[in-house]
């Protein structure tokens, strides 16, 4: 059964974003205040990219019948940039709201969940204490959604999975420019940002303020995306 995403509202606020123990790209550290949003709980799946496949008859993406990457609950992946913002539209055209995806900024206040300055979702404790899943133990490709525990916001693998598509372009200075409210990335660019860990990589685990990033007509099988929305 189709359901509209499940969507969690971050309130208004301000936070530290970036870190100056990280790359250069991270810094610096520097203060972004945020409207209210809404974020996807988790990111989209198999079983909810399969309605907009049917209702748009749009190309499936790469290892969309690979057994490793088909689960309905493993997290869709091979998608481009441009597939990602149809899927948002999409929604936005049913019901009404602004659906899109969310911006870097929206995305790192999401993952760190209030913990001001903290290295992950959880704090600061290395991954290997955790005892989180990083891929799926039986076919080495991504694990399903939601199976470790959610951050203090009641997101779920905001460190782990796949990367996911941010709104913004790409830009490995950006920090040193970028407004201090709402910040929306620049206005052009030949790369698009994504955040968030990775299931091939050998470290699965991603900081709250690492950055990444890809040309948006690439189509990995380790980049997918979750929804955002615009609140008033």
């Amino acid at each position: 059964m189709m359901t509209t995403p499940d969507l969690v509202v971050i309130p208004e606020g301000s936070f530290f974003m970036g870190s100056e123990s990280g790359p250069e790209n991270e810094q610096p550290c520097h203060r972004v205040w945020l409207d209210r949003f809404g974020i996807g709980r988790f990111a989209i799946a198999n079983k909810d990219y399969k309605f907009f496949l049917e209702a748009t008859r749009r190309s499936a993406p790469p290892f969309w019948r690979d057994p490793v990457f088909s689960d309905s609950d493993q997290p869709v992946v091979g998608v481009t940039w441009d597939d990602a913002t149809a899927y948002c539209r999409w929604w936005s055209d049913r019901t009404g709201e602004g659906f899109r995806l969310p911006t870097e900024a929206e995305w790192e206040r999401a993952a760190r969940g209030g913990r001001e300055g903290a290295l992950y979702p959880w704090g600061d404790e290395p991954p290997s204490e955790k005892g989180y899943v990083g891929c799926d133990s039986q076919t080495g490709g991504p694990a399903r959604v939601g199976v470790n525990a959610p951050n203090d916001f009641g997101l779920y693998d905001m460190s782990e999975g796949v990367h996911e598509w941010c709104s913004d372009y790409y830009d490995y200075h950006y920090y040193r420019i970028s407004p201090e409210r709402n910040p929306l990335g620049p206005a052009s660019g030949t790369r698009r940002s994504s955040r968030g860990g990775s299931w091939r990589h050998r470290i699965k685990f991603s900081r709250c303020a690492a950055r990444s990033s890809l040309p948006p007509s690439f189509k990995y099988a380790d980049y997918g995306f979750r929804v955002a929305v615009t609140l008033g």
